[in-house]
């Protein structure tokens, strides 16, 4: 950078929205992996509820056999 040219108004603005592009394109990259990781979890969870209550239900049911006399 040259020292010898006094900084502007112009040259504060230019540099910050530079820093603030950079800044916005990892917020969006991160949100949408957050969300990706999110509805992964959920799926998985609700999967494994599922599952779980499907082999209880199996375990805890009662079998109820009738025979005719």
């Amino acid at each position: 950078m040259n020292t010898d040219e006094p900084i502007t108004k112009d040259d504060i603005h230019a540099k910050l929205n530079e820093l603030k592009g950079e800044v916005d394109t990892g917020v969006g990259d991160a949100r949408s992996m957050a969300m990706t990781v999110g509805v992964v979890v959920i799926v998985v969870v609700v999967l494994a509820a599922f599952a779980m209550g499907r082999r209880r239900g199996k375990r805890l049911a009662t079998v109820v056999e009738i025979r005719r006399i």
